[in-house]
């Protein structure tokens, strides 16, 4: 009986969704039918599709990865991408074949490609039309193989709850802008010794006041922490919520970002399972001198965190 009822959920997604959803088309903040349960043939106490070989390489708490062609690496096309392979680590580890995986903050479209590639539903969301135009662009290439869907959509985070049924997203998985850390001229020492092209440039996403990225460190957290509460109840028991964050430093001060974000996100009812360091110096373009001779700062753009939440199993 269990099984022809996960069958019959399997097949109620018939439904083809496109690539994009714009603001003001059809399917802009209505419910989606797209599908979440799990569609391998993995034991029910799986976490996951690894063989053991491949799990192990995933318990190591530094993790590394490499770009490939297909990644974004220009700052004028997007100012914080990740690598693909980032995105499908953590989507490995995490999820099933045909299972649910939402990015509040898709940017590029990343986790998207990694679903894509490993046949996992997937939708993003994002404030800026180029940059859903962006992901769609990314999604062209079919694979054929697969039944699951990607999809990105243009719209604030604070309205995902009105696309998705109750428990049935089984990974966030999201590098969300920085506060307004980004909002600011780049003006170190290393960037100008080197005449970097970020020199004087502000990489923020966009001045939209409803970007996070144009807020102080106190309200983005606060407005990160709204976001994630009524994400909370749309995922499964013990599902993941991992979130890619950087700490930075502003006028001299370290700005641990990663701190607040545990914090308050306990105090909205997830719990930390791991912080994970992604070792970011094979894939930085050239490390500066900074703070030499008299100030010593450690190099922050050479590591960040992924934040690794659940939501609890009822008591």
């Amino acid at each position: 009986m269990e099984a022809s009822i996960e069958k019959e959920k399997i097949s109620r997604f018939g439904q083809k969704l496109p690539k994009i959803v714009l603001e003001g088309s059809e399917l802009h903040r209505k419910k989606l039918d797209i599908g979440y349960s799990k569609t391998c043939s993995c034991p029910p106490n799986h976490l996951n599709c690894l063989t053991a070989k491949e799990w192990l390489k995933h318990q190591i708490g530094v993790w590394k990865f490499f770009y490939e062609g297909r990644d974004v690496r220009d700052k004028g096309v997007h100012p914080a991408t990740f690598p693909i392979a980032l995105a499908k680590h953590v989507i490995e580890l995490f999820t099933h074949q045909g299972e649910l995986v939402i990015d509040p903050f898709v940017g590029s479209g990343t986790t998207l490609v990694a679903a894509q590639d490993l046949d996992r539903n997937a939708v993003g969301f994002d404030l800026q039309e180029k940059y859903i135009k962006l992901s769609g662009e990314r999604l062209a290439t079919e694979r054929f193989l697969n039944n699951s869907q990607q999809i990105a959509i243009q719209d604030d985070a604070r309205n995902i709850p009105l696309y998705f049924e109750k428990e049935t997203l089984s990974l966030i998985f999201t590098s969300p802008p920085y506060a307004n850390l980004l909002n600011r001229k780049r003006k170190n020492k290393s960037r100008r010794d080197r005449k970097n092209e970020q020199y004087g440039k502000i990489e923020q996403y966009s001045q939209d006041p409803k970007d996070l990225g144009t807020m102080d460190v106190e309200n983005y957290t606060q407005e990160m922490g709204n976001i994630f509460e009524q994400l909370l109840p749309f995922l499964k028991p013990k599902a993941h919520c991992v979130i890619n964050v950087p700490d930075m430093w502003w006028e001299n001060q370290r700005i641990t970002i990663h701190v607040s974000l545990i914090n308050e996100l306990r105090k909205r009812g997830y719990e930390l399972r791991n912080i994970i360091i992604w070792d970011r110096t094979n894939v930085v373009n050239q490390i500066g001198i900074f703070g030499w001779p008299s100030n010593y700062i450690t190099m922050g753009v050479t590591f960040e965190y992924l934040l690794d939440f659940w939501r609890p199993p009822e008591k």
